[in-house]
């Protein structure tokens, strides 16, 4: 049996306990990637504690694959995938566009998911046959935006830094194409697909937490996101998320295209 929506809002104001009165706060930054920067805060570990805590009390049986703190019981038939804040480097800058994505996994399969961003007060959720956001006590249904060509369309990335030399020039033709590119969004960018407000997120080197909590919301408010060959995105890798089938027909084509 899948989770009611108010255990989805029990683990968001767990979290944001955490996070929020760290947000805009002095915090202690360590690094987790010896010859890069991949940051993690006090807010990360404390908000990844607080979500597995209540996981493990309500559904003992349930697996866990958490950014922060390790995994348990992947091979089961229900896995919680969770980022306490994806967006690092946002938060610790001051940025609102952070978020935490907490999704489930049904033999491997994303059913449900969420994105809360705490400071703005948007809670994105997604169950089977529905997906909507919370803000300022309204309920609104999230619906991607259809018709729109790739020549029209409004693209996001986190940064172009992200690709490799390998893929940069497939990410580039697509930016080419569209009519406006805009970087920086994380999580916040997935949301504004499944919200209709842009039309295409193109990303590499994710990790399953990085989009566990993304897919449900994409799909269910009528959107599509694989991986550039097309494949399910739950293992994370190269992502494309689009608002319609057409449009990622679309971006796949030239994300492959050989030249």
């Amino acid at each position: 049996m899948l989770p009611e929506i108010a255990f989805f809002d029990a683990i968001a104001e767990a979290a944001a306990a955490e996070t929020l009165p760290r947000f805009r706060m002095a915090v202690t930054v360590d690094n987790k990637h010896v010859g890069g920067f991949d940051p993690v805060t006090e807010a990360d570990r404390e908000a990844e504690k607080a979500i597995r805590r209540l996981i493990t009390e309500q559904y003992p049986e349930h697996g866990i694959l958490g950014e922060e703190h390790g995994d348990v019981g992947l091979d089961r038939d229900y896995v919680w995938v969770i980022d306490p804040i994806d967006g690092t480097r946002a938060f610790i800058s001051g940025l609102p566009v952070w978020g935490t994505l907490v999704g489930l996994y049904h033999k491997g399969r994303a059913v449900m998911g969420m994105m809360d961003q705490p400071f703005t007060g948007e809670r994105f959720i997604a169950t089977p046959g529905s997906a909507f956001v919370r803000r300022n006590g309204q309920t609104t249904p999230l619906n991607s935006r259809k018709g729109v060509s790739l020549e029209q369309a409004t693209m996001m990335t986190t940064s172009p830094s992200i690709f490799p030399p390998d893929l940069e020039p497939s990410y580039k033709r697509v930016e080419s194409a569209v009519q406006l590119a805009r970087y920086g969004c994380d999580c916040y960018a997935y949301a504004m697909v499944a919200s209709g407000h842009i039309d295409l997120v193109v990303e590499s080197g994710l990790k399953a937490y990085d989009v566990g909590g993304l897919i449900s919301l994409v799909e269910q408010a009528g959107g599509v996101m694989t991986t550039w060959s097309g494949d399910r995105p739950e293992h994370g890798g190269s992502i494309v998320a689009s608002g319609s089938p057409e449009l990622h027909e679309a971006a796949l084509e030239l994300l492959n295209r050989v030249e």
